[in-house]
């Protein structure tokens, strides 16, 4: 290969290199800035969520335990298999040797003998007590079930609550980074008006230190946004490497605006659809079928069982007619009656009816808990809805006289502390205005959750 030819070769190796390395890079940006809607973070969540995992290991084990119950019913089978060596290495006389019904004489020192056997045992009937564990373990899958359901609707909500403050706070970091803008453009006015003699050097420096406020503003803003993503992204259970960026949704006013759901109503679709609700009348059933469970200690059972059995031994040489005569059948039938258990029974059964109570307390303690849980987001969407109209309107009157001040102090009509006053009026009722503005839409979007609709934006 001459040197012109391996120059245009190393060319279209270079090229190639740079080409492929673009690819990855392009491909790497692309999967890095995936953007995250509200409802791809739910649906990640209740898929790869750890806590999620381990409440379906164990909604797998109680599945596993209805099989175990029911297999109750069926009988027990079992082989046996044994083979034995007697060594007389000492004896001078003929053994007699009994095996089965049949007796043979043997000068031999060492024998071996076999037996074998099939038994066979059945609960016929026990109280009912079989069908009862089945019917508890029903039970436990069913509330293993719903405290899925009910950790799926908690994490959901803790996504819904982490989205819509990440985007209040990139609002409100727009806010802040606006009025930033402003206090350096004051700024380099003042340092002007310091040089015409229209402004003294201690104004200047306070100009300077609201600059500087509003520098912390925004980092403190981005901070806040960049623990909330930490949050949300260790609810999604991503990797340490990966980047979240959450899709910024435009609320608008009138989203904060829209009519509240009533909470009795959304009380009364709760009461019978949500999870935590269905568990406790679960667990309410199931102490029931406990209680059965201890009264029928007291119910007698009855058991048969079945067998076959043959052996054989080396005394006699025809083994084959030793085994025919041995072959032999059995079968049992069992009654257990119980008279005097140390009142284990009678403590049973108390217990049960206790446990039975509780259940029924835990069951109105849920509901109260429920309805103090739907008033609370009720009063909150209601409260920030009116505190928004009112807010709102405050924020444009302060707008427009903050405009004047600003004009005035072009002008120098107006001294630096009605303007940084004016400024920072402005700014806490922004962001006033916006904390009830989303806290109103936060606390509808639950409302509407509760009554059975999706968290969307």
């Amino acid at each position: 290969m001459d040197d012109h030819t391996s120059y245009i070769y190393i060319y279209f190796m270079r090229k190639k290199i740079m080409l492929i390395a673009a690819l990855l890079s392009l491909a790497s940006r692309a999967a890095a800035q995936h953007i995250w809607t509200l409802e791809e973070c739910i649906n990640h969540a209740i898929e790869h969520n750890i806590s999620l995992q381990k409440t379906r290991a164990n909604m797998e084990t109680s599945a596993i335990n209805i099989s175990e119950q029911r297999g109750a019913l069926l009988p027990s089978v079992s082989a046996s298999v044994q083979q034995g060596l007697i060594w007389r290495p000492l004896s001078e006389s003929v053994s007699n040797i009994v095996n089965g019904s049949i007796s043979s004489a043997s000068a031999n020192k060492a024998n071996y003998s076999g037996s074998y056997g099939v038994n066979a045992q059945w609960t016929v009937w026990n109280g009912g007590k079989r069908l009862m564990n089945i019917e508890q373990a029903q039970y436990s899958h069913d509330m293993a079930q719903l405290s899925l359901d009910e950790s799926a609707n908690s994490i959901s909500e803790q996504i819904a609550s982490r989205f819509v403050q990440i985007l209040y706070m990139q609002e409100a970091l727009k806010v802040n980074e606006q009025l930033l803008e402003h206090d350096r453009a004051l700024y380099e006015r003042g340092k002007d008006m310091v040089g015409q003699g229209q402004m003294s050097r201690s104004e200047l420096a306070q100009l300077e230190a609201q600059v500087a406020s509003g520098e912390y503003d925004v980092v403190q803003t981005r901070t806040t946004i960049a623990e909330n993503m930490l949050s949300l992204k260790q609810l999604l259970e991503l990797p340490p490497a990966d980047e979240l960026s959450v899709k910024s949704v435009s609320i608008d006013d009138d989203a904060a605006l829209q009519l509240i759901p009533q909470k009795e109503a959304v009380y009364e679709y709760a009461l019978e659809h949500r999870p935590e609700i269905k568990s406790c009348q679960t667990a309410i059933d199931q102490s029931r079928v406990s209680t059965r469970l201890a009264k029928a200690q007291r119910m007698p059972s009855v058991s048969l069982g079945a067998g076959f059995t043959d052996s054989h031994m080396s005394g006699s040489n025809d083994m084959g007619k030793q085994l025919k005569n041995n072959l032999s059948g059995n079968l049992s039938l069992g009654i257990a009656i119980p008279l005097f258990d140390q009142r284990q029974t009678r403590s049973s059964v108390a217990k049960a009816k206790v446990n039975e109570t509780i259940a029924q307390l835990d069951l109105a303690d849920a509901q109260k808990t429920l309805y103090q849980t739907i008033e609370t987001y009720w009063l909150n969407a209601n409260n920030s809805q009116q505190k928004f109209l009112a807010s709102r309107t405050n924020v444009r009157s302060l707008n427009t006289t903050y405009e004047l001040l600003e004009d005035q102090f072009k002008l120098g009509m107006t001294d630096i502390t009605n303007l940084l006053q004016g400024r920072s009026n402005l700014l806490t009722a922004q962001q006033s205005c916006l904390q009830d503005k989303y806290t109103a839409v936060l606390n509808m979007l639950l409302l509407r959750f509760y009554q059975g609709e999706k968290f969307t934006l």
